[in-house]
C-alpha cells in the first residue's frame, strides 16, 4: 500500500507545498474581509469519462483547444478554475492561491449565503459521479484538508460540502461514488 502524501503546508500567500503550481487566470480577489469559510468538493473528467489527459489543466488555464474533441464545443468559452485538482494517482496541482477567489462554484448557496466562490475553497477530484474514486485521491484529499484546517483554524469537517449541496438540481458532483464516510474516517485518524 502506498504511503499517504507527506504533510502539506500553506504559505502566507496561500500556496500549497509541495503541490505542483499551475497558475490560472480564472481567479480574482475575494471581497474585502472575506476569508475561506467553506470547502467545496467537485468531480471532473475531460472529456467526460476519460481520465489522465491534459484537458482539465488546459481548461483551467484557458489553453483548451475547443476543436480537439466534440464535447469541448459544448463548454467552449468557459472560464473556470479551482484552487486544487487531485488526480486519480493522488497528484495535487494548485491553480489558485487559497486567499484568492477561484471560479468553481457558479450559482450557489450554502446555509442561506449565496455566491459561494466569495468565501469558499474549491477542490476538484478527477472523477465521475458513478465511478469510484481512488484510494490515493482520498489520502491526498485528507492531507490537503489537514493543511487547510491548520492554516484556517475555523475550518473543519462541518465546513465541507459537495458541489451538489451548494448547487442542488444544477450540479451532481462529486456524485454518489464519492465515499463521504471514507473521507471523514481519514480525517479522524
Amino acid at each position: 500500500m502506498p504511503q499517504p502524501p507527506g504533510p502539506y503546508s500553506i504559505s502566507p500567500e496561500g500556496a500549497l507545498a509541495p503541490a505542483r503550481q499551475c497558475p490560472s487566470p480564472n481567479s480574482d480577489e475575494r471581497p474585502d474581509g472575506c476569508e475561506p469559510e467553506l470547502i467545496v468538493l467537485h468531480g471532473i473528467s475531460l472529456p467526460p469519462g476519460e481520465f489522465g489527459g491534459p484537458y482539465i489543466e488546459r481548461l483551467f488555464t484557458n489553453r483548451l483547444d475547443w476543436d480537439q474533441h466534440s464535447y469541448f464545443k459544448s463548454i467552449e468559452g468557459m472560464e473556470v478554475s479551482a484552487h486544487v485538482l487531485i488526480g486519480r494517482d493522488g497528484g495535487v496541482v494548485q491553480f489558485v492561491p487559497f486567499g484568492r477567489r477561484a471560479w468553481h462554484a457558479g450559482a450557489s448557496s450554502f446555509r442561506g449565503r449565496s455566491r459561494c466562490n466569495d468565501f469558499s475553497i474549491g477542490i476538484e477530484l478527477e472523477g465521475e459521479d458513478e465511478v469510484a474514486y481512488e484510494a490515493a485521491q482520498y489520502r491526498a484529499l485528507v492531507a490537503v484538508l489537514r493543511a487547510l484546517f491548520v492554516r484556517y483554524a475555523w475550518l473543519d469537517a462541518r465546513r465541507i460540502a459537495g458541489h451538489c449541496d451548494i448547487s442542488p438540481g444544477r450540479k451532481s458532483d462529486p456524485g454518489p461514488a464519492f465515499d463521504w464516510m471514507r473521507l471523514y474516517d481519514g480525517l479522524a485518524r
